[in-house]
């Protein structure tokens, strides 16, 4: 079975996030968000170029969890996907934008230091009687022949 991917961003959260609600009562999250660019140079350094600043959503349980943990200036990786939608600009004018649905969103490990409190269950026999998860097998890589002059 192919392994499921979907677009992902990541980046910082560069303005205090909100929660509102939709039309029809779902929470929604709201960020504006930075990425941060940079150029290889010749000689194997990276100089930053500019910031580049982009629209952030989620809904749902997504949106309620995510505004109560995320601060402006954290550093996140996000799933999900890139959507255009229509609007105004201040002044009047249409314009097509672009915005980040998150359907997934968390702290960047590389990049954040915290810590993790888990729940306890709260039915131990149901634990004990959960089927166990198992992994496929994992395959031996296939021998190679060697190469010549070897």
């Amino acid at each position: 079975m192919a392994i499921h991917t979907q677009q992902s961003v990541s980046g910082f959260i560069a303005s205090e996030p909100q929660l509102t609600h939709t039309e029809r009562g779902d929470a929604r999250f709201y960020a504006k968000i930075g990425q941060e660019h940079y150029r290889k140079e010749p000689d194997g350094s990276f100089t930053q170029t500019e910031t580049t600043f982009h629209d952030l959503v989620a809904f749902k349980k997504t949106a309620e969890r995510a505004h109560a943990r995320f601060a402006k200036g954290d550093k996140f990786v996000a799933e999900g996907y890139t959507r255009e939608y229509d609007t105004t600009t201040p002044e009047g004018e249409p314009v097509t934008a672009e915005e980040f649905v998150a359907k997934k969103l968390g702290h960047d490990l590389a990049r954040t230091n915290y810590e993790v409190t888990r729940t306890r269950r709260t039915d131990p026999a149901a634990e004990r009687d959960a089927p166990a998860f198992e992994t496929a097998a994992r395959r031996e890589p296939t021998p190679t022949a060697p190469a010549l002059g070897h």
